[in-house]
């Protein structure tokens, strides 16, 4: 859209008429006589249009620059406060278990789970930021905090087993998040953990990250992910009933959770862990304060242009015709 950042240059379109039909003429000091002029002499040349024409134009291209044009583009909506929100996501060989029912009758692994239920939470978190930490054997930054969504969607989606090794290291995972908070001023920082197991090695403790995080103003929210029961065949080919999150520390995934003032979910199925991530999303809602901005670029040096190229034709016109 074309647009005008001073209007009122508009005003001054007149003047070059109001100058000639006020000003007083002046007078030349010496007139040259001449005894007599040729007869065929052609008066077409002084009696010409083209220096008012060149004249006229010339004067309102740079009107035109001076009220400076500009060319607006499609307004874009910019949320002026967003939230600092970390995923730390358990990348341990545990998470290649298939006890996840994914709506149908066939079993999927936690993987598939948690990158299908993730990606789709990620999608609705438009206009915070988003990271993502993993641990296993050591605690690992994949993406640091971003407003790009749709790569962040494509980093989750290409997850695999191994990245990081097939142990549980939860309190590097929570304290390398921690860190990528320390330059934040977002007015809500956000981790959401989510483990299958326990912590079994790592540098450090969880309670001591989880103690970091709270100094750090940051919220945990955990999720114990794995089904309480599944069917699995023995050595002789006979069926038994198991729980394959025998080793899941709840304790301390609620100890973690409440020590920062957030909460402790339980996620034993793929709709459950859908659940617990649109719950989460419900206590963290994304902020609808938005400013808006128009891309915009100066048209000025176009009109100013053609002022000059009609000026200078004028020039050799009047330098070649008198």
């Amino acid at each position: 859209m074309l647009a005008f950042d001073y209007l009122p240059v508009a005003l001054m379109l007149p003047l070059p008429w109001v100058v000639r039909r006020f000003a007083r003429e002046v007078q030349p000091t010496s007139v040259l006589r001449l005894g007599r002029l040729p007869n065929d002499l052609d008066d077409s040349i002084h009696n010409s249009k083209v220096p008012m024409v060149l004249s006229v134009a010339a004067w309102l291209f740079l009107l035109s620059a001076l009220a400076r044009p500009v060319w607006l583009g499609e307004p874009i909506s910019v949320p002026m406060e967003h939230r600092d929100v970390m995923l730390v996501v358990d990348l341990s060989g545990s998470m290649d278990i298939e006890d996840m029912s994914g709506g149908g009758d066939e079993a999927i692994s936690r993987m598939s789970a948690m990158k299908s239920v993730l990606v789709d939470f990620v999608r609705r978190r438009e206009g915070d930021r988003l990271g993502l930490v993993l641990f296993a054997d050591h605690g690992y930054l994949h993406t640091p905090l971003t407003l790009d969504i749709r790569n962040l969607e494509q980093q989750i989606e290409q997850l695999t087993l191994g990245l990081v090794g097939y142990m549980t290291a939860i309190g590097e995972g929570v304290a390398i998040a921690t860190k990528t908070f320390i330059d934040s001023e977002a007015p809500q920082r956000v981790m959401i953990l989510l483990s299958d197991g326990s912590n079994t090695i790592g540098a450090v403790e969880p309670m001591a990250a989880a103690e970091l995080a709270k100094d750090s103003n940051v919220t945990i929210y955990s999720i114990g992910l794995g089904a309480e029961s599944m069917m699995v065949e023995n050595a002789f080919g006979e069926l038994h009933e198991t729980n394959p999150s025998w080793d899941l520390d709840e304790s301390l995934l609620t100890d973690i959770a409440e020590l920062t003032g957030g909460r402790y979910f339980r996620a034993r199925n793929k709709d459950e862990l859908t659940e617990v991530y649109s719950l989460i999303d419900g206590l963290e809602p994304i902020s609808d304060t938005e400013q808006t901005w128009q891309p915009r670029d100066d048209l000025y040096p176009y009109p100013l242009f053609c002022t000059l190229v009609l000026m200078v034709m004028l020039a050799l016109y009047r330098r070649r015709y008198g």
